[in-house]
């Protein structure tokens, strides 16, 4: 018994290892069967190239060259001379018709010469302008003011205006002048003035 079923067990086993091979050959084949199968595709059939149609050639007749007729030869001057008439007509003067005067040449027009702009006012003084700096009640401190400017190159001067000590610097004979001595004195002695005519002081 031992025997037998020792050989039942070899053939079971063997069989198993068949069986189990069978189960992994069979789909590998299967598989390769359906790769090898061929796919046709339905395209359609190749369109025909459409005719041309003929195109007739004409001739053309080309004329022959034909030879032109030969250009007249310039005459010398010696010729047309001969062959004018002389005409020798006397030339008359001509007369001035009556009602016209004869032209006149005219001289350019001379540009006027134009006088320069008086700079006086209606006393006969040149017009010329100053800055206002302050005005003080102090006489004292409108004279320091004064000096200090004068200290720093400016040419200021006091008047006495209505009761108030009034503090300038100038004349300056331009307004553009003025207004540049204004916007430095602003700058430098942080004082802001402003322009004015330049009155002279009455005596």
């Amino acid at each position: 018994m031992a025997l037998l079923d020792s050989g039942l067990k070899q053939r079971i086993v063997g069989a198993l290892v068949l069986l189990a091979l069978m189960v992994i050959f069979i789909p590998m084949l299967l598989s390769r069967q359906d790769d090898l199968q061929r796919v046709v595709v339905d395209a359609p059939a190749m369109p025909q190239t459409p005719s041309m149609p003929q195109v007739e050639l004409e001739s053309i007749s080309v004329p022959q060259a034909q030879q032109l007729p030969e250009e007249p030869v310039p005459m010398t001057d010696t010729e047309l001379a001969a062959a004018a008439p002389a005409v020798t007509a006397p030339v008359k003067p001509l007369k001035p018709t009556a009602g016209v005067t004869p032209a006149v040449a005219v001289k350019p027009p001379v540009a006027e010469v134009v006088a320069p702009v008086s700079r006086l006012d209606a006393n006969s003084l040149p017009i010329s302008w100053s800055i206002q700096l302050a005005s003080l009640s102090s006489r004292s401190g409108a004279e320091s003011l004064q000096n200090t400017l004068r200290a720093a190159g400016y040419n200021a001067y006091v008047r006495n205006v209505e009761g108030m000590n009034r503090v300038f610097v100038g004349p300056v004979i331009e307004r553009a002048e003025a207004d540049r001595l204004r916007d430095q004195l602003t700058r430098q002695q942080k004082l802001n003035g402003f322009v004015v005519r330049f009155q002279p002081e009455r005596g």
